[in-house]
């Protein structure tokens, strides 16, 4: 996978074919379109090269090395710079560099190599420590979110056969339940970790392949029980240093969130700063004051942020008129679809567009509207560097609206103990089926996501796109938010049906009307057939929608 670029810019003169193998591989394939349209558009670059003019050496040395070896290296640059700081905890690039060895040191004398440790604590320094030193110690992260019942650690540590855990508050009174086949936990909030720490040092990573597992992830389960995601040392790397040549990051870059370290968006603040030198900030919680305040603070010049994030934040510096966030340099948007109303709302709040990007946990980060622009609201943008994409149907033959697929260094190669899983996850070549449903505008080469395949409503055996009619709603100005899904019908098979939160400031707003808006702009089976008004949207941690919460129609809704 290391040398996808190089084998992608090489022309096979020899043969004549004049096309990079992976072009011939699929001539639906993003890039492949890209070549093609230099002439009909005049973009003139494939879609890597929109984001990053020289890429072949990047793509050459995406996927080398290890989690901390690189971290390590970084330290020993910049050792003085502080690397993470949480709230009020901060610590130096050398600093948690030197804790990192002593965690691995002390899991090194206890595990062997590619041993599961789950984690499990709120957002905080010793989480970050904790992760640093299993990475560094050749372990495996199992990253639990502390909101987890003890009943889905218990799956967790069963299904991930984890032998140790660092764990805070109730997370590690849960873990010590739990117990079996857990043989070690130290508390993340007490004198344990702190005994960690006082362990001897090992200078060293553990040599381990880069092709070696560093985070076993979970799915966020929101339509099954979650499964694990192997992550190895080149899947990760080579996804966060895509992100960070196509959004031209520096050591001098800082970096504000309040996105849980857990999840895969928020550790990738923490990667970007130790891969970089640069430096992240990151809040136990998210309050939209404090987050404004500390991008001032910090002189920040990136934020990270999901859609629901950027709404309140976008509705207080309406009010407020924050110069600290016109000041950011870049403003990044990702974990839940971002719709173009809000995007544009945010715009005027802050003075840019928000950078759309697109990922999945069993892929990182794969799509990104180009730094640079055009950042069009509404779609996640162009395959980062390694990134091969192509929309199939469910044969896996091309179409022009279909699902969306994957491969390249960044992709996993299969689930956690599940080959039947795996199997029915990728297509012949290596694509990974991401599950999402998309198409690619043939202009512009931007990918737009429709919606999920099991989310897809089949209405008198015609496919209604969920997030196409969510898209609808939301431009009345009586709609702050709105979620589409199918509901049982003995005439239709599948009802459009919606679920609606209205504005504040027009709470009168009816069922009658929204469908008759929705028929003026989509064709009469892609409406709803019924609209449901709710307070709020059931969403999980990340702010996607959890379509199985949302509540079952009573014998008065209309």
């Amino acid at each position: 996978m290391a040398d996808l670029g190089r084998r992608a810019r090489e022309r096979d003169t020899e043969a004549g074919l004049g096309h990079p193998a992976w072009e011939r591989d699929t001539e639906a394939s993003l890039g492949h379109r890209a070549w093609e349209r230099d002439t009909e558009a005049g973009l003139g670059r494939p879609a890597w090269e929109r984001h990053v003019e020289d890429v072949s050496g990047l793509l050459a040395g995406l996927a080398e090395g290890t989690l901390g070896e690189a971290f390590q290296r970084t330290a020993h640059l910049r050792p003085d710079a502080v690397a993470v700081q949480v709230d009020d905890d901060a610590l130096t690039h050398a600093e948690l560099d030197e804790r990192a060895a002593a965690v691995a040191g002390w899991l090194r004398g206890r595990l062997p190599a590619g041993a599961r440790v789950v984690i499990a604590a709120p957002n905080g320094i010793a989480l970050v420590t904790a992760y640093a030193g299993v990475v560094r110690a050749g372990c495996v992260a199992v990253l639990a979110s502390p909101a987890l019942t003890e009943r889905e650690l218990r799956h967790l540590v069963s299904d991930a056969g984890a032998e140790a855990a660092f764990a805070a508050g109730a997370s590690r009174e849960a873990l010590a339940r739990i117990g079996h086949p857990l043989r070690t936990l130290a508390a993340l909030d007490g004198t344990d970790f702190g005994d960690v720490l006082a362990c001897g040092l090992t200078r060293d990573p553990e040599p381990v392949p880069s092709d070696s597992p560093a985070l076993l992830a979970y799915t966020s389960g929101t339509t099954g029980t979650p499964k694990g995601v192997p992550l190895s040392h080149a899947n990760l790397l080579s996804s966060i240093r895509a992100a960070l040549a196509a959004w031209r990051w520096t050591a001098d870059d800082v970096l504000v969130h309040a996105l849980p370290l857990t999840h895969q968006h928020g550790l990738g603040g923490v990667h970007a700063a130790l891969l970089t030198g640069s430096r992240t900030r990151v809040l136990s919680r998210f309050d939209e004051r404090r987050l404004i305040e500390t991008v001032a603070e910090e002189r920040a010049s990136v934020l990270f942020a999901v859609p629901a994030m950027y709404e309140r934040l976008a509705e207080l510096a309406e009010l407020t008129q924050p110069a600290s966030l016109r000041r950011l340099r870049l403003a990044v948007c990702g974990s839940a679809p971002l719709s173009p109303e809000l995007a544009l709302r945010v715009a005027t709040a802050i003075g840019q567009v928000p950078l759309e990007r697109y990922g999945t946990t069993e892929s990182g980060l794969n799509v990104s509207n180009p730094l640079g622009g055009p950042r069009l609201p509404g779609t996640v943008g162009l395959p980062l560097p390694g990134v091969e994409l192509r929309i199939c149907d469910v044969a896996g033959r091309d179409a022009a609206e279909g699902e969306i697929v994957l491969r390249g260094p960044q992709v996993f190669t299969g689930y956690w103990n599940r080959p039947e899983a795996t199997a029915e996850a990728f297509h012949p070549g290596g694509w990974f089926r991401t599950g999402d449903l998309g198409h690619v505008d043939p202009a512009t080469g931007h990918l737009t996501i429709s919606g999920r395949s099991k989310e897809l409503v089949i209405t008198g055996g015609l496919n209604v796109y969920p997030r196409e009619v969510e898209q609808v709603l939301e431009e009345h100005p009586g709609v702050a938010e709105a979620a589409v899904a199918g509901l049982p019908s003995a005439r239709w098979g599948e009802e459009v049906t919606a679920w609606v939160v209205r504005t504040g400031h027009s709470p009168a707003v009816s069922g009658d009307a929204l469908i008759a808006f929705a028929r003026t702009r989509l064709a009469p089976y892609k409406c709803p057939k019924r609209v449901l008004f709710i307070d709020a949207l059931p969403r999980n941690a990340m702010g996607k929608i959890v379509r199985h919460e949302l509540p079952a129609p009573s014998a008065h809704d209309t």
